[in-house]
């Protein structure tokens, strides 16, 4: 691998999961000269009481590329169901294409554990693409075996908790004081979920919400807002942590 290729995907379930949960940390790395990727396994085509699976899905997939594009960033959808991420061979040859395609030193993806299975497939299916992406008996069409394991961080799981609501402890919170208001911007791209959440979850201004969980975890590093992380430390994963390397002083580990 090129050590200068800092391309960094986020890789998450839904549109508007990278926005809730590590845009800010993005937004950072692009002020240090990092590329950034965006994708989602599914097109969110469940996130509506009103519109076609097709029609919704459009709509949210041009939202996503409408937020990315606030970082100069490249969005893909992987086009699995919503609510039906399955660890299978079809999206896990999917997974990896994107791996193979984007060549990333830095991996974003979802909680190993979260309240939404389709989350917990996302991580597993990233954790293993990011290991077999160099495999060359892994046959992918229009993608070459990249022969790097990216260095791999999950997100927060959603409010923090696991499903039993068990706060979930990160390994590190990033300030993202100076960019929540492009955390802000690009959540807002997300127009068509204001209405799904309210009527679905009952919890309206969604950006109010997330900004109440980055402000909780901002005040755990003594700073306005953060975001959590915890790094895939497995065997043949990089053990050095390279977002604090990038990052520095806004990457707390002691908290």
């Amino acid at each position: 691998m090129n050590d200068t290729n800092k391309t960094i995907l986020a890789l998450v379930a839904h549109p508007d999961d990278a926005e809730i949960l590590c845009a800010g940390t993005l937004a950072q790395l692009k002020e240090k000269g990092w590329q950034i990727e965006m994708a989602t396994m599914t097109p969110g085509d469940c996130g509506t009481t009103t519109l076609s699976r097709e029609e919704i899905g459009r709509i949210r997939k041009q939202e996503a590329a409408d937020a990315a594009s606030l970082l100069g960033a490249n969005y893909n959808c992987l086009e699995c169901d919503d609510v039906f991420v399955l660890y299978d061979r079809p999206s896990l040859l999917k997974t990896i294409a994107l791996i193979r395609k984007t060549r990333p030193q830095i991996v974003m993806t979802m909680s190993p554990s979260c309240y939404m299975v389709d989350h917990e497939m996302t991580s597993k299916l990233v954790q293993t693409a990011c290991f077999s992406a160099g495999i060359v008996n892994i046959k992918t069409e229009g993608a070459e075996p990249y022969f790097y394991t990216p260095h791999l961080y999950y997100l927060d799981a959603m409010e923090g908790k696991d499903k039993f609501g068990e706060a979930i402890k990160p390994g590190m919170i990033v300030d993202i004081s100076d960019k929540i208001g492009m955390k802000e911007e690009m959540l807002a791209c997300h127009a068509s979920q204001r209405t799904w959440l309210r009527e679905h979850h009952g919890m309206d201004e969604y950006i109010i919400a997330m900004k109440a969980f980055s402000s909780h975890r901002g005040e755990q590093i003594g700073v306005a807002y953060g975001e959590g992380f915890r790094q895939h430390l497995g065997h043949a994963f990089p053990q050095d942590n390279i977002l604090q390397a990038e990052l520095g002083d806004l990457v707390h580990v002691d908290f």
